[in-house]
């Protein structure tokens, strides 16, 4: 699989996904700052890659000092630099909530630590590193979690019965590139055909950004898994389509509100109503960490509004130049003037959604329609 992040020992680097799928490049990430702009820019995105690679910005930077020696002598003083740049790094993205939801639980770490006896400065940059570093680690094995309980829950509700293989539509991307490897949505399709019952993926092109045709198609080539790219307005016509056969349609999540109203890359929605009319399951694949259960409702999710340049201006190498030394130029597709309205996000009901697959299994909606989160997180054993 393709390694989006690279660490070790305080040296971050990212892969530049603005330059992908023309230039694998990486960057250097050295300080909290550094990962901000980063995430900011989207150079780097996807809910859960974003949460590590703000978290191990500030390890590196304090991996820095620490080697340097200046770290402040003082224990509150170390402990108030660590949340200031916390609080800093969750201002980058507001609507994913793996960001927030990894700052307050190291922030929390941090005030346990710190009411210690004989704890020091030292002690508490080390437990904020080793607990940032950890973080890598688990995102992949939960990854590989819901990849499987994903599978399995096509494969037992999405099916004819005595069907070989099934096909999965794909929105955005939710691979390597958007967690520290596998994937959420597109690690149930790298499990589908590690099993040999993947017959064909399908990736929308994902608009403004490109996701889809940049990201998830780099990936899906890259793995040489069976798959086809198709623009946003094809949804429909794909799904109606007796010959592909669509089974079920399978997205990540930005934040996933208490009664399972879901925010996504936008278009998520669209997708979710086309589901439904054609009887193609839906389902949302996230970590726990995605999950917030303080968050009632999508009516309570601030959704993002990006820069109008990412509509009116798209980004690419020149037709026929040598891949070697590819130069990416940006041209203006839409008539200068136009007003632009380009939220990042939309929220997918509740009510449209069959399942939302997680690393301890697959939550469905009740006898009245309900999703019930919170069952989650009474029983965090793995299951199947």
């Amino acid at each position: 699989m393709l390694q989006a992040i690279k660490y070790n020992q305080g040296h971050l680097e990212i892969l530049d996904q603005l330059q992908l799928p023309f230039v694998e490049k990486y960057i250097l990430i050295q300080t909290a700052e550094d990962g901000w702009h980063a995430i900011k820019d989207m150079k780097v995105r996807g809910a859960p890659a974003i949460a590590i690679v703000a978290m191990l910005a500030l390890a590196s930077e304090l991996h820095s000092l620490q080697s340097a020696g200046q770290l402040p002598e003082a224990l509150t003083e170390t402990r108030e630099l660590i949340l200031k740049k916390l609080d800093y790094l969750v201002t980058s993205r507001p609507t994913a909530v793996n960001l927030s939801d990894a700052a307050r639980k190291l922030e929390a770490l941090l005030t346990s630590q710190a009411a210690l006896p004989g704890v020091t400065s030292q002690n508490l940059v080390t437990t904020f590193i080793d607990a940032a570093e950890n973080m890598l680690g688990k995102d992949l094995e939960d990854n590989q979690r819901i990849g499987h309980n994903g599978a399995e829950w096509i494969l037992a509700h999405a099916t004819q019965s005595g069907a070989p293989n099934v096909s999965v539509l794909t929105h955005c991307n939710t691979g390597s590139l958007a967690t520290s490897g596998y994937g959420t949505a597109l690690g149930v399709i790298r499990s589908l055909e590690s099993k040999k019952v993947l017959r064909h993926a399908y990736c929308t092109e994902t608009r403004p950004y490109n996701q889809g045709s940049r990201l998830t198609a780099f990936e899906l080539v890259h793995d040489n898994i069976p798959a086809t790219l198709i623009t946003d307005s094809m949804a429909a016509a794909l799904l109606a389509d007796p010959s592909v056969g669509v089974n079920a349609i399978v997205v990540g999540a930005d934040r996933v509100a208490a009664n399972g109203d879901t925010a996504n890359k936008i278009g998520t929605y669209g997708l979710a109503v086309l589901a439904r009319h054609h009887g193609v399951k839906f389902l949302v694949a996230a970590p726990l960490t995605t999950i917030d259960l303080a968050t009632k409702s999508g009516s309570d999710i601030v959704i993002e509004q990006r820069s109008a340049s990412e509509v009116t201006q798209i980004k690419g190498p020149r037709e026929g130049v040598d891949s070697g030394s590819v130069t990416l130029e940006t041209i203006r597709i839409a008539a200068p003037g136009i007003n632009v309205w380009n939220p990042a996000f939309d929220i997918t009901p509740a009510a449209l959604i069959d399942g939302i697959i997680t690393e301890v299994g697959v939550v469905e909606k009740d006898a009245t329609g309900q999703f019930h989160m919170t069952v989650l997180f009474n029983d965090l054993t793995p299951r199947a």
